[in-house]
């Protein structure tokens, strides 16, 4: 057996939230800097008013990163850090750790099994909703890691608070909800891409006997999980990322958005930067669902038992 071993008694839906949590933070840890690349490489190209010559250029995952640490340092990599933990923390609790319990909800009653209509459902719902609550920690967040593709390098914002503070005063409340719509869409895809391909490779793979319950079926598991969602959410992806990270007036709406970068880049621009979204989403999968497994197990391990 590789890791700890599966509990008797499931862990409970407090459990599962809060080990969500951390998980997803962890791999935010581990994965922060391709993420980082990953938007420096989608909002490449964008037609900014006024245009400026001075705009770094970035090729490549690889060279994105190079070209990030000579020109604005190490800690470039990890811009938007803080809030990146803070959208964690708030989202993958709610979209991962409340999954089973949503995905319960809509098994009909005496059901031997969760068909793919109620794991579908289930992810749509507990992504929308994470979405929802969480979207503003994703637009600073979002902010913070294209701040060095500005023109000359321009800080926007002093600190995470200051960031929130000041959108909401210069863009209203609705600016830390911008670009929700795409977001709702993106996440709905990813959750469906991720937790629902997640739980039918490792049931697949645990009812055909081929793999036990421990930490190899969990990798093998999370990495399909990790590329699925990366082929059907890059081109939303793109267009959410160009929107929240966009000046007021830039675009009228996200359909604007979405036509801009048609015009613009071609059907190739939807997958701008899809080789770090993939290192990133695959790695990151991982990561996260590895450190979920292991994490509900330890605190259901570590608690006390009926005396």
């Amino acid at each position: 057996m590789v890791g700890l071993k599966p509990p008797e008694v499931p862990p409970t839906a407090a459990v599962k939230f809060v080990s969500a949590g951390m998980a997803a933070c962890i791999a935010d840890l581990c994965t922060f800097p391709l993420d980082t690349a990953k938007v420096r490489l989608q909002i490449q190209g964008e037609v900014r008013i006024p245009r400026s010559s001075g705009t770094v250029e970035y090729r490549g995952v690889l060279g994105t990163l190079s070209t990030m640490v000579r020109t604005e340092g190490p800690r470039s990599l990890y811009s938007g850090l803080v809030a990146g933990l803070q959208r964690q923390m708030s989202f993958a609790s709610i979209r991962i750790g409340l999954y089973d319990s949503v995905k319960q909800l809509y098994t009909p009653k005496g059901a031997e099994s969760t068909g793919l209509a109620a794991r579908v459902l289930a992810g749509c719902t507990t992504g929308a909703v994470a979405v929802t609550c969480a979207q503003p920690t994703d637009v600073v967040k979002v902010r913070f890691q294209a701040t060095g593709a500005l023109p000359d390098g321009t800080r926007r914002y002093s600190g995470t608070m200051d960031a929130y503070r000041t959108i909401a005063r210069e863009e209203g409340v609705r600016g830390l909800w911008r670009g929700t719509l795409p977001n709702i869409a993106r996440n709905a895809i990813i959750n469906c891409g991720e937790l629902v391909t997640y739980d039918l490779v490792k049931d697949t793979l645990l009812r055909a006997q081929l793999m036990t319950d421990n930490v190899p079926c969990h990798f093998v598991a999370a990495f399909g999980a990790g590329f699925c969602a990366t082929v059907v959410a890059s081109p939303v992806d793109v267009v959410k990322t160009r929107y929240m990270n966009s000046s007021p007036g830039q675009y009228r709406n996200v359909l604007s958005c979405l036509l801009a970068l048609l015009m613009q880049e071609g059907l190739a621009g939807f997958y701008k930067g899809f080789v770090p979204s993939f290192l990133r989403l695959g790695s990151w999968n991982v990561v996260m669902f590895v450190s979920y497994e292991q994490l509900q197990r330890a605190v259901v391990l570590a608690r006390p038992g009926p005396s």
